[in-house]
């Protein structure tokens, strides 16, 4: 079992940054694909963005792609997700989650409690 907490979210001004981090606990963080998605009032959860095991593979969606940059500390059990030129449609509560394999929303086993982030202009 992974239990995930996330940390580092807050109101901040468009164009600026932030950054989130998400901590596990146990000693298995290195096998699990971690994953940031996001979920804005009225709609669906959405995929943001995800990294590989050791770190080496990374994916996006079109949304984020050039501005947000998601990393890993095995050693830490922590990923991180840097947040570049924000928008106010960034705006959403920011959930990590943990899964053995890459895939659909459904592939994620294991979801901490989210951070909100809210983007004023």
């Amino acid at each position: 079992q992974v239990q995930l907490v996330e940390s580092g979210g807050g109101l901040v001004q468009a164009g600026t940054s932030l950054r989130l981090s998400c901590t596990a606990s146990g000693r298995t963080f290195s096998s699990y694909v971690m994953g940031w998605f996001r979920q804005a009032p009225g709609k669906e959860r959405e995929f943001v963005a995800h990294i590989s095991y050791g770190g080496a593979i990374t994916s996006y969606a079109d949304s984020v792609k050039g501005r947000f940059t998601i990393s890993r500390d095995n050693a830490k059990n922590t990923v991180y997700l840097s947040m570049n030129s924000l928008k106010p449609e960034d705006t959403a509560v920011y959930y990590c989650a943990a899964g053995l394999v890459h895939g659909t929303i459904r592939n994620y086993e294991h979801w901490g409690q989210g951070t909100q982030v809210t983007v004023f202009s």
